[in-house]
């Protein structure tokens, strides 16, 4: 399973702030970090450390750069544990309430803030400090995202995302349809996805998807997401009205599979059938495509279409960070440190499984799948990107576009209802604080 950004989990999403706990998990507390008297020169006890993520293709270069770590760091195991989306934050909701959260762990921009605010998270700071590391190594929209204006830092990325067009190279010849170009705009979109739509075919797939999907065309159009003061959404202004239209335009065209079509089946899986010939995603999709040996041989990646008010892409990234919680603080900060390092993006990069945050290795990333030829085209978004809104609570007012959006993609009512009604409950939870 490629890494998801869609589907926040409602209970993550609807918790206040998660009450700070004082225990955590793991074997006995190290003597590392002594510095006087004998136990200065007493080497530090064997500790074992838990690392959680999600996503099944990225696991084996975890635990690659988990045993390269214990390699520099004999008296210290990482045990890395993969969970399934759903139940990946679930259980972390559950863990930092009662102690027993993992000792490092993924995280999103937009499921930070309870967190932190929440004294959940471990403070790196001091370490990157000591460490010196160069924050200019990263890229400074996937920092600013996880700012949380506390003058703490809890993670570093260790990978970042833009997003493109996948296609399928077999059914533009099929259809005898010309491949996109670089300049393509919305108007050559919609015509070719008409193009390429046939019987057992369609043009390309419109879910309801803020991170692969309307937030581009959003800002394509010239619109925002939230307002620039952060209190107020903006969905209901024409820009970002028209951004969405894009999308339920495509809808009534009959050019995507049916929301209930790909609630079936998801939009990815009808793709890699060889049913939908173009689908917007991120840079995180490629190695799942390039293992689809059938597959291969017919992906293209083109840039995101030109809107009316140029190019944009939304960018973001996970950050590595630690509980609070943990009975090994020391050990943990310097995992974490070197889990979004440059040896550790490497990692990451030959094993194809994620664009590395760390600047300096992308190449490598693109080198590992050289049956790819256009996966510069990410590497270039990056020019023309823009922050992931994550403004407050930002779990639980994405997790209400379903609910919000879904009658403008069904054609029930129009977007500019939808827009108004959906910016309306964001702005609820925004004043929530």
């Amino acid at each position: 399973m490629h890494k998801r950004r869609l589907g926040v989990v409602a209970a993550a999403a609807g918790i206040a702030l998660l009450a700070a706990c004082s225990s955590g998990n793991g074997t006995p507390t190290s003597t590392a970090g002594a510095t006087t008297g004998a136990a200065a020169t007493t080497p530090a006890a064997p500790v074992t450390i838990t690392y959680e993520v999600w996503a099944g293709t990225q696991t084996p270069a975890m635990k690659e750069i988990a045993a390269a770590f214990t390699k520099e760091n004999p008296n210290i195991t990482v045990n890395v544990q993969e969970l399934p989306w759903p139940q990946y934050w679930s259980t972390l909701q559950t863990g930092a309430q009662g102690g027993t959260a993992p000792d490092a762990f993924w995280m999103l921009a937009q499921q930070i803030r309870p967190y932190a605010a929440g004294g959940q998270l471990l403070d790196i700071s001091d370490e990157i400090k000591a460490e010196n590391v160069d924050l200019s190594k990263y890229p400074k929209a996937v920092i600013d995202l996880y700012d949380q204006g506390d003058g703490k830092i809890y993670g570093l990325p260790k990978d970042f995302d833009t997003n493109a067009v996948w296609y399928n190279k077999a059914l533009f010849d099929a259809a005898g349809v010309a491949y996109p170009t670089a300049d393509w705009t919305w108007a050559d979109f919609r015509a070719t996805a008409k193009a390429l739509t046939k019987k057992g075919v369609w043009g390309t797939a419109a879910p309801i998807d803020y991170q692969s999907g309307y937030y581009n065309t959003i800002f394509q159009a010239g619109g925002r997401v939230i307002a620039a003061d952060g209190k107020h959404a903006a969905l209901d202004t024409p820009e970002a009205i028209k951004g969405i239209q894009f999308w339920t335009d495509i809808m009534k065209d009959g050019s995507s599979p049916t929301l209930q079509q790909m609630s079936d089946t998801e939009a990815e899986t009808i793709f890699e059938q060889g049913k939908v010939a173009m689908y917007m995603s991120g840079a995180y999709w490629a190695l799942q495509l390039y293992n689809n040996t059938a597959l291969r041989p017919n992906i293209g990646v083109a840039p995101l279409p030109v809107g009316p008010a140029g190019r944009a892409t939304v960018s973001s990234g996970i950050e590595n960070v630690g509980f609070a919680g943990t009975k090994h603080p020391q050990e943990v900060k310097k995992f974490l440190l070197f889990a979004s390092g440059q040896e550790a993006a490497n990692i990451q990069a030959k094993s194809g499984a994620v664009l590395p945050a760390y600047a300096g290795t992308e190449q490598t990333w693109m080198s590992a799948m050289p049956d790819f030829k256009d996966l510069q085209v990410f590497i270039d978004a990056s020019k023309y990107a823009v922050p992931l809104p994550v403004q407050g609570n930002a779990a639980e007012w994405q997790g209400l576009q379903t609910q919000y959006l879904t009658p403008a993609w069904n054609g029930q009512v129009p977007v500019e209802q939808a827009a108004k009604d959906y910016s309306a409950a964001i702005d609820k939870v925004l004043a929530a604080g």
